[in-house]
């Protein structure tokens, strides 16, 4: 027996939790105190007769998850030690463009203020241990860095500048606070002003600045795609293909052998149909829709990616390290090479393809009565667009039912399913925002033609409604067979968020219900109550600022939005991990295989899950800064300009305004209002004039004038045109 067995007061309680046990929490942490010094993975593995390679593994994934949780750090001598968590906090550093930043702990709380001359020995997301040293004048929690764990900044994007004959590298992202030196002899012939990589060589210290050397060359501000280039050295975005996964590629073939269409059920007559967006290049989900009496019939078929993609093959480990495809507005950095994305993984009009079906009864009031998954394959009977659809069944498009007279009736068919879905939805009480989305249009080079508001129609709402649909039922099917997987949770609005809220609709005149329980039917109702008010957008914009986001986790938690008791994604695993992890979860299940055989546990699924929602909001702000920095290459040749404009954030340093019609933000900074000290009043999100007693708030409308653009910064600063 090992040893660790024998002196592990915990051992009773892994066992019943885990088929092959391995050392508490508790005991690791004993063990490392007993030790009194940092120990690495070996050591510990031999102090604690740790055998097995199966134990190993397991207990490799452990000590990660306890660094994660802040129980212990690991340092960059790859060892391991107790962090006393009522003297030291371990975390990653958020930094600011002033020079300060913030330590975020590891188990949540209060981030911790640190001062610029703390930040001179670290850059933004590494991790470090630091020390509380008091309380700074605004009642912050200050402290100091004891031990960088992990400098995490091993190339930089960023603008060549050369200051007293001397050249730095100022960095695109605002984060990162500090410029990166760049001997002469590391400039690889870089003029001033043009955007390039720089690989660190050197580590910022307290008294030295980062040192670099630039290893690439991506142009300057009017370069096409630069915006991407630069996003994604920023956010470290995976984009190259390994060499073992373009052997692998290389195998596939695009017949399907007869035995694999042997073990599937056969839906080549069953007319299912992508509809998308009409730039779309890979459709992942297949639709079709019967009546059945007073109850409905809807089959959603997705992409069977799992049959293509095995568990630790290099196309998995480049899936599951990019987490999800990127779409930039010209662009997509794909989560699969494209022959799976585009070509073999993607449901194409009257080809054969794999996938996996999700066959569901629904109710006369949309109610989910049966679902059942299986393995089939199928034959999209057409690939038709959002706009397509909506000419046809709303606008009486004649040329196009001509086209498509054979498909109408089917169309129809799920437009009324789609509209017994909808007003079950309403019931329920889900979320829904009226938020107004914009589309770029590029000219020849690249760069911005023309923004507009993106259209939306009702076809949009009924393939997410089945969708959404699709998704509920996989949740079930995994709950009800206890395997892990990852479920999509959107939790309940935290307290102090509610608060807020309240104090501000109480200034309005309305209430949200329940006191500190509300539920989405509450939001939701009200929601519909202002609908007509005209600070609809003011008071939706602060509702939605009070929820949480939602996040991938291996417990069934609620859906707080969508009102549902559990949820799921399993409808895009050409572009999410997530749902490709839930595909191979169902597939096991299908298969009848023990539960214990599954090759994720509870544990492994906690780390998926806290990767895969980082790699979403990685892809938003990558996405997001692009866009920004597109926006305002958009208002150089603008400046001097007046527009309209929409006060769409208050803050203690000024507005933030939207331009109307062309969809882009802007700042008016509090020293650029009128002749008055204006004061911030956080409860009514508004700046209120000292003398004057001015007011400016969420949802007023201004006439602003461009006065400035930084593209180093990403910003656009406005001032008052009267």
């Amino acid at each position: 027996m090992d040893k660790w067995k024998k002196e592990d007061p915990h051992f009773a309680r892994e066992c019943q939790k885990y088929g092959q046990p391995i050392p508490s929490r508790e005991y690791i942490i004993e063990c490392l105190k007993h030790q009194n010094k940092p120990l690495t993975s070996r050591d510990l593995i031999k102090n604690l007769g740790l055998k097995d390679n199966k134990s190993q593994k397991a207990f490799y994934r452990r000590l990660k998850a306890m660094v994660r949780e802040g129980q212990i750090s690991y340092n960059n001598h790859r060892a391991y030690s107790v962090v006393s968590q009522s003297k030291l906090i371990s975390g990653h550093i958020i930094g600011h463009r002033d020079g300060y930043g913030f330590l975020a702990p590891d188990e949540g709380g209060e981030d911790l203020y640190l001062s610029t001359q703390e930040m001179r020995s670290v850059l933004h997301g590494d991790r470090v241990i630091a020390r509380i040293t008091g309380i700074d004048k605004r009642g912050r929690k200050e402290g100091s860095i004891v031990e960088v764990l992990k400098h995490n900044n091993k190339q930089i994007v960023g603008r060549f500048v050369i200051e007293q004959k001397q050249g730095f590298l100022i960095p695109s992202n605002h984060r990162l606070n500090q410029d990166i030196f760049i001997p002469n002899k590391f400039q690889k012939g870089i003029k001033q002003n043009q955007i390039a990589v720089a690989e660190i060589i050197q580590q910022p210290t307290a008294t030295t600045p980062p040192i670099g050397k630039i290893t690439a060359l991506l142009g300057d501000y009017q370069t096409p795609n630069i915006e991407v280039e630069t996003a994604i050295y920023n956010y470290d975005l995976p984009h190259y293909w390994s060499k073992e996964l373009l052997k692998e590629v290389k195998k596939f073939k695009s017949n399907i052998p007869k035995a694999e269409i042997q073990k599937r059920v056969d839906l080549r007559t069953l007319p299912l149909l992508t509809i998308d967006g009409e730039d779309a290049q890979d459709f992942d989900d297949a639709v079709y829709a019967s009546q059945e009496g007073k109850n409905w019939r809807l089959w959603v078929a997705i992409a069977d990616v799992s049959q293509y993609v095995s568990i630790h093959s290099a196309i998995d480990d480049e899936a599951k390290e990019r987490g999800n495809s990127v779409y930039f507005p010209n662009q997509v950095i794909p989560m699969l090479p494209e022959v799976l994305s585009n070509n073999l993984c993607s449901l194409k009009p009257q080809e054969d393809r794999l996938a996996l079906i999700c066959e569901m009864e629904i109710g006369p009031r949309g109610g989910l009565h049966n679902f059942n998954f299986y393995p089939g394959i199928i034959k999209s009977a057409a690939r038709l667009t959002y706009q397509q659809v909506a000419e046809m069944l709303l606008e009486n498009n004649r040329e196009l039912k001509k086209t498509y007279h054979s498909l109408l009736l089917h169309l129809e068919k799920m437009y009324a399913l789609y509209q017994v879905l909808h007003k079950a939805r309403i019931r329920r009480g889900t979320i829904d925002f009226d938020i107004e989305e914009s589309q770029i249009t590029f000219n020849e080079y690249q760069k911005i033609k023309n923004i507009h508001p993106r259209v939306r129609t009702p076809i949009h709402r009924l393939i997410e409604e089945f969708m959404i649909l699709a998704n509920t039922a996989a949740a079930h099917f995994l709950k009800q067979n206890k395997i892990p997987s990852l479920f999509r949770t959107h939790e309940h609005p935290a307290e102090e968020k509610l608060l807020d809220l309240r104090k501000f609709l109480g200034k309005l005149g309305l209430e949200l219900p329940r006191g500190n329980d509300p539920q989405s039917k509450d939001f939701s109702q009200l929601l519909h109550s202002i609908r007509d008010r005209p600070d609809f957008h003011l008071i939706q914009t602060i509702i939605l600022r009070s929820l949480k986001q939602a996040v991938y986790t291996p417990t069934d938690s609620t859906h707080f939005g969508l009102a549902l008791k559990e949820y799921t994604h399993f409808t895009s695993p050409i572009r999410r991990y997530s749902d490709l992890l839930v595909h191979r979860a169902i597939h096991h299940i299908l298969e009848k295989r023990a539960v214990q055989a599954f090759p994720y546990t509870k544990e492994s699924m906690l780390d998926l899950g806290t990767h895969c929602s980082m790699t979403e909001r990685r892809a938003d702000e990558a996405t997001r800064d692009a866009i920004n920095w597109l926006k305002c290459e958009y208002m150089v040749n603008r400046v001097g300009e007046t527009f309209n404009g929409l006060i769409t954030g208050v803050t203690g340093f000024g507005l933030f305004v939207e331009l109307c019609n062309i969809y882009v933000e802007g700042l008016i900074h509090i020293s650029a209002l009128d002749k008055d000290y204006f004061h911030f009043d956080l409860a009514n999100y508004q700046l209120v004039g000292e003398r004057t007693c001015k007011t400016y708030q969420l949802g007023d409308k201004l006439l602003v004038k461009v006065a400035h653009v930084n593209m180093d910064e990403r910003k656009i600063d406005l001032i008052l045109a009267s």
